[in-house]
């Protein structure tokens, strides 16, 4: 069996490399893959035979070496509230792998639509809360499966020139109906660094996919020695993945705490490259009912984040088949959140979105390669990073 290699997550240089390796002449390389990366990213085209202004002896050489497939839509669900979610089936990168899947949420509102997407088939951290921790980790996704998950989402809700909706269904009013993007999905993105830092490239280029750094957040349940290569390299909004402020709840919580404590993951956090009011880092804590949520773990939570500039995202547990937790009572939250917002740090409490379609935090199932668990998720707060960002974006102008 041999794998069509993708242009999709290539860089320019590499898609160059590749047009000079079939036999594109030199001085026509930049022409060339002007006029494909503009196919690609600003029209969304999904066949080479659409590039009208490329001659027809590249298009076939193209079609003969290329692919520009999206990853294949297994199933397509849409809630009462607009969201969208895709159980979505990759590519096989060898002959003995079966079709891994992942998981890719869309949720719109009247002036933005987020879009969450996976960086991983499976997960290694075995958060006890999450359900992913039930599904072991099967592989890291491409660069090219992560574009192709932010173009596929774009065809189905009409995000390019010209297109249509295949349902309008609660979309945003604003022309741009993905304007944000989220790495909140399956997978610890920090594991996939080199691809989601090359995705990402796209992702913010002027002529790639367009999108502001300030509205791409990147979750993290605490890989520290990646967190300063990500502001570094990356450079977009920081979220963690918290959940408690002792050592010993966080262990059992976000076991990647036992390699990397609190006082570390905060150590990191101060340091992170470019933070600032402006780029505050989102501290994410799900609230559980009798584990994390009663006043004195507030008090130490406004305590732990002293001096860094952060809002703290309050999301009430939502609860999948086998899950050993309940959600906090509401009085509970915002009691939990008074004190919070007292210390001078915003706390919104999230509103869950999608619950009819097992598409709010947490709920995502997939059933890649038929494992143990069959499990994903999405493991933050989508609605809170979307809002987080586009903050950001219109108090302060980006150099």
């Amino acid at each position: 069996m041999t794998m069509t290699p993708s242009l999709l997550g290539l860089s320019k240089p590499e898609v160059k490399d590749q047009l000079a390796k079939h036999g594109v002449a030199e001085k026509q390389l930049n022409m060339r893959c002007s006029q494909i990366w503009h196919w690609l990213y600003a029209r969304g085209i999904s066949e080479f035979d659409e590039m009208s202004n490329v001659s027809l002896a590249i298009r076939e050489m193209l079609t003969e070496n290329f692919s520009i497939k999206r990853p294949e839509i297994v199933t397509e669900q849409i809630s009462v509230d607009g969201t969208r979610k895709w159980l979505l089936a990759l590519e096989p990168q060898s002959p003995r792998e079966k079709a891994p899947e992942v998981e890719c949420v869309y949720i719109p509102e009247s002036d933005r639509g987020t879009l969450c997407i996976s960086s991983q088939v499976g997960c290694t951290l075995n958060c006890s809360f999450c359900h992913t921790g039930t599904q072991r980790l099967v592989r890291n996704l491409t660069a090219g499966e992560l574009v192709g998950q932010i173009m596929l989402a774009r065809d189905r809700v009409g995000d390019w020139p010209g297109a249509e909706a295949q349902n309008t269904t609660g979309l945003p009013d604003s022309d741009r109906k993905i304007t944000n993007i989220v790495l909140m999905g399956m997978g610890e993105p920090l594991y996939n660094f080199e691809n989601v830092r090359d995705a990402m490239k796209l992702a913010l280029e002027d002529d790639g996919l367009a999108f502001s750094r300030r509205r791409i957040t990147l979750s993290t349940s605490g890989l520290v020695p990646e967190i300063k290569r990500c502001g570094d390299e990356i450079g977009v909004m920081l979220a963690i993945s918290l959940h408690a402020v002792r050592d010993e709840l966080r262990d059992e919580l976000v076991p990647i705490n036992k390699k990397y404590p609190l006082k570390q993951l905060l150590a990191a956090c101060r340091d992170y490259p470019g933070l600032s009011n402006a780029r505050r880092i989102t501290f994410e804590y799900v609230m559980l009912k009798g584990v994390n949520d009663s006043l004195s773990d507030a008090r130490e939570l406004v305590r732990l984040l002293a001096g860094i500039p952060a809002k703290i995202n309050l999301i009430p547990f939502n609860p999948w088949p086998g899950s050993p937790y309940e959600c906090s009572d509401w009085g509970q939250i915002e009691a939990f959140a008074d004190i919070v917002n007292r210390a001078g740090y915003a706390s919104p409490v999230r509103t869950p979105r999608g619950r009819d379609i097992m598409a709010a935090c947490g709920q995502l199932k997939s059933l890649s390669q038929k494992l143990r668990a069959k499990d994903a998720l999405l493991d933050e707060a989508v609605k809170a990073a979307a809002e987080d960002a586009a903050a950001a974006e219109t108090s302060v102008v980006e150099p």
